[in-house]
């Protein structure tokens, strides 16, 4: 049985797909400021997703609270930060704007993260339809909602990014 590395985290495969996008169009140094963002975005709203699914089934009408995800040390995403969002805009003009848009809405409900994420999505010197491509990887090929919270995605996706 293989061990469990620090670096292993479920979807390399999809990793290494994220890579060759952005190869040719990024340098290979600058793929974790690209990626760690997303990864960040991406789980933090399946924890979102899976906790409004649970406040809708409750019946209490508390699907809009915010305390009712914050309790459960699951940061609160508005709407236009949501990944259904994202994905919708991955291949439009603006979607370089639309992470951006995501990330400030996301330090503006949660202070704790005010000014710590990635705002650099709308560069010009990323290509719009390769971000696109990534978003596309990250919809349909990485599934988080099964990860345990105590997972450290971030960190072992750093470190997956710096072998």
């Amino acid at each position: 049985m293989a061990e469990k590395t620090n670096a292993n985290i479920g979807f390399e495969k999809q990793l290494w797909d994220v890579a060759c996008v952005l190869w040719g169009h990024i340098p290979a140094a600058e793929y974790r400021k690209v990626i760690i963002g997303l990864i960040f975005l991406r789980y933090i709203s399946s924890a979102f997703d899976k906790r409004y699914q649970e406040l809708v089934e409750e019946g209490d009408g508390f699907e809009d609270d915010r305390d009712a995800y914050t309790m459960e040390n699951v940061f609160f995403v508005p709407e236009e930060a949501r990944w259904s969002t994202i994905a919708a805009a991955a291949h439009t003009p603006e979607i370089g704007t639309v992470l951006d848009n995501a990330m400030r809405a996301i330090e503006a409900e949660n202070k704790t993260l005010k000014n710590v994420l990635p705002k650099n999505y709308a560069s010009p010197d990323l290509d719009k339809r390769v971000l696109g491509d990534v978003v596309d990887i990250f919809t349909n090929n990485i599934d988080m909602s099964d990860n345990d919270e105590s997972e450290d995605l971030l960190g072992r996706t750093y470190e997956y990014y710096s072998q």
